[in-house]
């Protein structure tokens, strides 16, 4: 019988989104069935599912505050599951900032909600100047001069390490 997976993502530029569908690709492959969802969607009740994966990239240094109240909202049946937690952010391109435990955001997000996830996992994210508007373009640039990032606004990096994804999906199977 197929295990029945639910996967809720914030997605703000598509890279997360893309994570996740990287990820339910490998889920259907081993026989689970995935239901998607977008948070700004309608969700269905948590509690028919098998195992839950919730993603969220991260936006000036937070989370997005919808996936954090579906959290907060939902967390006894979030414990009872088999489930993952999965942040998306730049500061993991930094490889003594891609673990859950090591990354600020992530570290911070988890210590806070009462929801203790079987799994957790950060993945770097996009950079991509040309997608912003002149505001997140200007926000992002002075982030990136802070941390020691690339500012030239005709960048467009894909920091995302997809064997460390298809990893991770493997491993989330085996929950």
């Amino acid at each position: 019988m197929p295990i029945k997976t639910l996967i809720i993502y914030a997605s703000v530029d598509g890279q997360t989104a893309k994570i996740c569908q990287f990820i339910q690709e490998i889920l259907v492959q081993n026989n689970h069935t995935v239901d998607i969802f977008q948070i700004d969607n309608s969700l269905p009740n948590l509690a028919k599912y098998d195992k839950i994966l919730i993603a969220s990239s991260i936006r000036y240094g937070v989370h997005n505050k919808q996936i954090e109240q579906l959290i907060q909202e939902n967390y006894a049946v979030l414990n009872a599951k088999k489930s993952a937690f999965l942040s998306v952010n730049l500061v993991a391109r930094k490889a003594e900032k891609n673990q859950p435990e090591t990354n600020p955001y992530a570290s911070r997000f988890l210590k806070k909600i009462l929801w203790k996830p079987t799994l957790s996992v950060v993945f770097a994210g996009r950079l991509n100047y040309k997608q912003y508007d002149i505001l997140d373009r200007f926000l992002i640039q002075l982030i990136m001069r802070i941390t020691k990032g690339p500012t030239d606004t005709s960048v467009d990096i894909e920091y995302t390490n997809w064997e460390d994804v298809k990893k991770f999906g493997e491993k989330f199977i085996l929950l």
